[in-house]
């Protein structure tokens, strides 16, 4: 990871492309450009009244931390902290940074989302998966990130929320990320045992979260959530022509987060 220069806020954007690849059941492969927001939580209210297209309730673009977490409006760092607790991961009120789409022209939807949360002197402490399926089902995934970390991060969980209709919940996630600076990465492996079924990675090279680049990114990026939504229907379309099987929905995770593993 390049970390960003000093004195440059945390909060960007990052603009780069999503890529699936199946390998199981049956082949196939999309690819699209994308564009995230990195954004501070203890930044959030600052940007939004700084930047005019960076709406709280509607606009063009949106982002809100009501989206995010329990979706009970209580404060999203709040809720995390205590996510992390849970957990025993004490961060001391460091920085937690949420890389998601925002909403737009009011409409969001984010199949994952990742908080990087980090102590007071910067280091990377924990990340926390925040995945959405169609249903507006959530569940996350948190793993701690060993002391003195550097390089990717490379982590594991055990899937609980049902995702794809294709694909049985008895899967394990394979996380492999590089954390946000001149550019950011963000691959995730699904296999069953030490069989391989699918790889999904986004890969995004920053640049500044201002008016400007927010403006860029709406125009040359249309519909950005609406297409995503679109997309996963699409895809799931074409993956029933190719033979997939629908699989049993099931009743959701009783709890919101299951804790992962460092994978060496």
């Amino acid at each position: 990871m390049t970390p960003r220069p000093a004195g440059a806020p945390a909060s960007a954007l990052y603009v780069g492309e999503v890529v699936h690849q199946r390998t199981r059941t049956f082949d196939h492969r999309l690819r699209y450009r994308l564009w995230m927001v990195l954004a501070d939580l203890d930044e959030l209210g600052g940007l939004q009244d700084r930047l005019r297209l960076l709406g709280r309730r509607f606009g063009p673009v949106t982002l809100r931390a009501s989206d995010h977490g329990d979706r009970s409006g209580r404060p999203l760092r709040f809720q995390i902290e205590r996510h992390l607790a849970d957990a025993g991961i004490d961060i001391a009120g460091g920085p937690i940074r949420l890389l998601t789409m925002p909403r737009i022209l009011g409409y969001g939807f984010n199949p994952i989302s990742v908080f990087f949360c980090h102590t007071p002197d910067g280091a990377l402490a924990a990340l926390l998966y925040e995945v959405t399926n169609t249903f507006h089902e959530r569940h996350s995934y948190l793993v701690a990130v060993p002391a003195n970390q550097t390089g990717a991060v490379r982590q594991t969980a055990e899937k609980q929320l049902f995702v794809s209709p294709f694909m049985d919940r008895d899967l394990t996630y394979d996380f492999t990320v590089r954390p946000p600076g001149d550019a950011v990465s963000i691959v995730v492996a699904v296999r069953r045992g030490d069989t391989p079924i699918l790889t999904a990675s986004f890969a995004g090279r920053r640049r500044p979260l201002t008016d400007g680049q927010l403006l860029r990114a709406f125009v040359t990026h249309p519909l950005l959530t609406w297409k995503v939504t679109w997309g996963i229907h699409w895809e799931a379309f074409l993956g029933i022509l190719k033979g997939a099987r629908y699989r049993e929905r099931g009743a959701p995770p009783a709890h919101p987060v299951t804790t992962g593993s460092v994978r060496f």
